[in-house]
């Protein structure tokens, strides 16, 4: 039977059971006041005050908000403040200049430590040496590196000047990259000659040559060696290397530039409904205080803390909660250059027991790899320093999310389930651990002061434990201010579904289905057009993911469509176990048993294809999109944003699509 949003079910959400924090948590957590989430309903919107005050300004701001001109939300209209500032200078005069602010941890082992004295010089070097280049308060930058200590100090350079950046993931491919270039004009590039790809050097300076050479503005670049003898490489003409050009400004230092609140921070571009990216702009004042606010009251960081989010910087979680969040409260963060599993299935462990990381934000992806791995790796380490967990960048069902606290947390840390997206800057949707109850699967409520809802394809809200689309009712600081391309297709893709212009009714359509329950928690179910149409009936993959990852010995599953001459589409399965669970019968029929009892016969598999892993890319998402062109026998297109590519032929072979 299929509820009147179209996804498939008629029943409320399986989540777990309650679980409250644990009172030695609660005790020191940064919010512990219960009444808060009333406090910001009655002083809304004027209760965004306290996270503008976490934040240095040049100029006090006039006012919260400004609606005048909604959907395009300004928020502490009339304050100025520089972003660098707020994340470097202001912690050396607070006395804190021998404070770590970052430890970075090499693909080989190598280790860095800058305290936030190192990160003032190595920043103001290298704002001299950008407005030496030529850049100017308001030109994109674009940063195209690796996880390496370049990155954020790249960023708050420009910060420092007032230069918009725009990072593209290093594992990007040279077309994608000149395409953002292209997008945003911009004429600045900061790249490196390579990085390391399980082991070996890859060259990266090639597919930013390649880049330059597609788009039709000069391009002034910088390269950061960061490979050495293993890849040589030459410069060429309007080609500078990183580090003689910090040696050239070795000691200068720039005075921050004071920016606007509603000024551009950084362009992010992420993907778009009509295949186009789209350029997300986040502003300087209500982004920052956004992320600051959630890093606090969500992922509890005190200055005191050594805390590692494993994202990578150049998607949208790295920026507000590796960079900005973090160091804007002054605390300590970990930056990890390589992957979870080399050299060997203990590599994060082995950093977070040598560095006692006291809070670990991590995603799904990665969580069920750990899953599969086994408990032997994580036991290897001392973990006991770990205050807090994480999750983030998709939904987590009760299994991992059971695992993580029982294996990593010790079966006692807290568990935060964040839900947020590129556009929305920072977290939404999730718990607040000193206070909230946790339940396994559903992310929590709104955050204080975050009008959450779920709604039918008219707009009313769906009953509790029912399928809908999951929208916000009222702005929040940290939301993009439009898109680079043009303020028609910001209205287009995020307000115009569920808005009424003229009674000035906005309401942010985030593109996710979702159901809520009696108490409020959101449980996501996935992307609007992550479904499945099985003769006439739309089927969320996230749900019959979730119904095969629930089966004891499963570690991840994939689910994609395939063309079917008989249904129009057939569902096929990809599907990794657990360590110690072997792919046979038995597993195979518990599989078809959990989503014919959870979900339906009409969500039954047509194939289940059992994998040793599923591609993923280097930020660890799985790449559905190329298993389904496998499922279709279709041409692979570009994979080489695959962190594994070698596992592309053995899925094929298993598929029988070679």
């Amino acid at each position: 039977m299929v509820d009147r949003n179209g996804w498939g079910r008629d029943r409320p959400v399986p989540t777990g059971s309650p679980r409250s924090p644990p009172d030695w948590f609660a005790r020191q957590a940064n919010v512990t006041d219960e009444e808060i989430y009333e406090t910001f309903e009655r002083d809304w919107p004027d209760c965004w005050e306290r996270a503008a005050d976490l934040l240095s300004w040049d100029e006090p701001y006039d006012t919260v908000l400004n609606d005048e001109n909604a959907p395009f939300y300004e928020w502490f209209g009339g304050g100025k403040l520089n972003a660098a500032y707020n994340c470097v200078d202001r912690h050396l005069e607070a006395g804190r200049k021998n404070h770590v602010a970052i430890r970075w941890e090499g693909k080989h082992g190598e280790h860095e430590t800058y305290t936030y004295r190192d990160l003032y010089v190595e920043v103001n070097e290298f704002a001299a040496a950008l407005r030496g280049l030529g850049v100017e308060e308001d030109d994109v930058v674009t940063i195209y590196l690796p996880m390496i200590p370049a990155l954020p100090i790249a960023m708050l350079a420009c910060a420092r000047i007032g230069a918009p950046h725009s990072v593209v993931f290093a594992g990007l491919s040279a077309d994608a990259l000149a395409t953002r270039m292209d997008a945003a004009e911009s004429e600045y590039l900061i790249t490196c000659d390579g990085y390391y790809r399980r082991g070996d050097a890859f060259n990266q300076k090639s597919k930013a040559d390649n880049a330059r050479l597609s788009v039709e503005q000069d391009v002034e670049t910088v390269v950061v060696d960061r490979l050495g003898d293993d890849l040589p490489h030459v410069l060429g003409d309007d080609e500078r290397d990183y580090h003689d050009l910090c040696r050239e400004y070795a000691g200068e230092t720039v005075d921050p530039v004071s920016r606007d609140a509603e000024d551009m921070l950084f362009l992010m571009y992420t993907s778009g409904t009509t295949g186009e990216p789209k350029g997300v702009v986040h502003a300087t004042g209500g982004y920052l205080a956004h992320v600051a606010w959630t890093s606090h009251a969500v992922l509890d960081i005190t200055p005191e803390d050594t805390y590692w989010c494993a994202a990578d910087i150049g998607w949208i979680t790295g920026h507000s909660y590796i960079v900005y969040g973090p160091l804007a409260l002054g605390t300590t963060a970990v930056m990890y250059e390589g992957t979870p599993d080399y050299p060997d299935r203990d590599r994060l462990w082995e950093i977070v027991d040598r560095n006692a990381v006291d809070v670990f934000y991590t995603a799904p992806t990665a969580i069920r790899a750990f899953m599969k791995w086994g408990s032997d790796y994580p036991d290897r380490h001392d973990l006991s320093s770990l205050r807090l967990l994480g999750s983030v960048g998709e939904p987590i069902s009760p299994r991992p999310w059971n695992w993580y606290r029982e294996h990593i947390g010790r079966g006692d840390c807290p568990v935060v389930d964040t839900w947020w997206q590129t556009e929305t800057g920072a977290v939404i949707v999730s718990t607040l651990p000193g206070i909230d109850e946790m339940k396994p699967g559903a992310a929590g409520p709104g955050l204080p002061g975050i009008d959450v809802a779920v709604v039918d394809e008219a707009g009313d809200p769906v009953e509790p434990g029912q399928a809908g689309y999951l929208t916000i009712g009222r702005p929040w600081p940290g939301m993009a201010r439009t898109l680079y391309d043009g303020d028609d297709r910001f209205r287009s893709e995020y307000w115009d579904r569920f808005s009424d212009p003229d009674r000035d009714e906005w309401v942010y359509f985030s593109g996710d289905a979702a159901a809520i329950d009696e108490d409020g928690y959101v449980t996501v179910l996935g992307r609007i057009d992550d479904v499945i149409n099985v003769s006439g009936r739309r089927l969320s993959t996230m749900e019959i993911e979730s119904a095969i990852t629930d089966v004891d010995g499963v570690a991840e599953a994939a689910v994609v469509g395939r063309s079917s001459e008989a249904t129009g589409t057939e569902i096929y399965a990809y599907v990794s176990t657990a360590g110690g669970h072997d792919p046979d019968a038995t597993i195979r029929q518990r599989i078809v048993d959990s989503i014919e009892s959870t979900i339906g016969p009409i969500a039954k598999p047509s194939e289940i294809v059992f994998t040793p892993e599923l591609p993923k890319t280097r930020s660890g998402k799985i790449m559905r999109r190329l298993l389904e062109d496998i499922a279709n026998g279709e041409d692979l297109g570009d994979t080489s944003s695959l962190r594994n590519p070698e596992i592309v032929g053995e899925i094929q072979a298993e598929s029988g699509t070679e």
